[in-house]
């Protein structure tokens, strides 16, 4: 156990090999699921210093703030960070869906035996 980065007051990510940590976004009123996506240090420091999440896009290979084309940005009410350090969950205020397809969630699908289907988030 890393007694410093897992109980200390220190921000410290544990980010991949690829220098990357994994987000995930709740509603900060309702605590449903939003997104999940990867932060590296500086989509991290942008993320708290802005107070709008933002992240590194792999497919993209770059930084990308949520809603900067669409408009649907994420206010980060709380940034938190797991007992490692290798993860952090953002509480944000979103402006509109989450979900480049248009839905709230970008867990729109419940998975059955017979494969996805489609649920409506509860707003």
């Amino acid at each position: 156990m890393d007694q410093d980065r897992e109980q200390g007051s220190a921000l410290n990510p544990r980010y991949d090999a690829a220098g990357l940590i994994t987000a995930v976004v709740t509603d900060h009123r309702s605590g449903e699921v939003l997104m999940l996506a990867h932060m590296n240090a500086e989509a991290l420091a942008a993320t708290l210093e802005s107070g709008e999440a933002t992240f590194f896009s792999r497919s993209r290979g770059r930084l990308w703030k949520k809603g900067e084309s669409s408009g649907n940005v994420m206010r980060v009410v709380e940034a938190r960070i797991d007992c490692d350090q290798d993860a952090v969950w953002l509480r944000c205020e979103p402006a509109g869906p989450a979900c480049h397809t248009g839905e709230r969630s970008c867990f729109y699908r419940r998975i059955d035996r017979d494969g996805p289907r489609l649920v409506r988030s509860e707003s």
